[in-house]
């Protein structure tokens, strides 16, 4: 079974971000997901093994619940980057720029072109988004591939 939750865009936005708050998020989501499925004491929950999931890891465990930790590799990266793409489309981003293999840049791109309004779907605690991007995006005219 799989079930898809989404972390807000708050969790990874300041001050969330510095204090974490996705981590917090995703074990809230996993309770959540817990509730749903009822899973008896021998289930095995499959979590990938990117950081921001490390304490769904730890929580499920200390549940009780045997964890197997996964690579995001071949059928499950596809779901996940369809997820992904349907949550853009979802924000408004137009599904045709995030069909390029450089989506980083043309996403970026896509919020300078209106970034008092777009600024806010973006992941903006990282401390390289203070330090370049954010200018970047409010720069006009905006041509960020090259």
């Amino acid at each position: 079974m799989l079930m898809e939750r989404r972390i807000p865009t708050s969790s990874f936005q300041p001050p969330n971000f510095q204090n974490k708050k996705y981590l917090d998020d995703a074990v809230k989501i996993a309770d959540e997901i817990i509730e749903v499925m009822q899973p008896d004491a021998g289930t095995c929950f499959k979590v990938c093994s990117e950081y921001v999931l490390s304490s769904v890891r730890g929580h499920l465990q200390n549940r009780g619940f045997k964890v197997q930790k996964v690579e995001a590799t071949g059928e499950l990266k596809g779901m996940v980057e369809r997820a992904y793409v349907r949550w853009c489309v979802e924000e408004g981003v137009p599904e045709e720029i995030l069909q390029d293999k450089r989506r980083f840049w043309t996403l970026l791109e896509w919020v300078a072109e209106k970034p008092h309004l777009r600024e806010g779907l973006v992941k903006t605690g990282w401390a390289s988004w203070e330090r370049k991007w954010r200018e970047e995006i409010y720069k006009k005219p905006l041509k960020l591939r090259g």
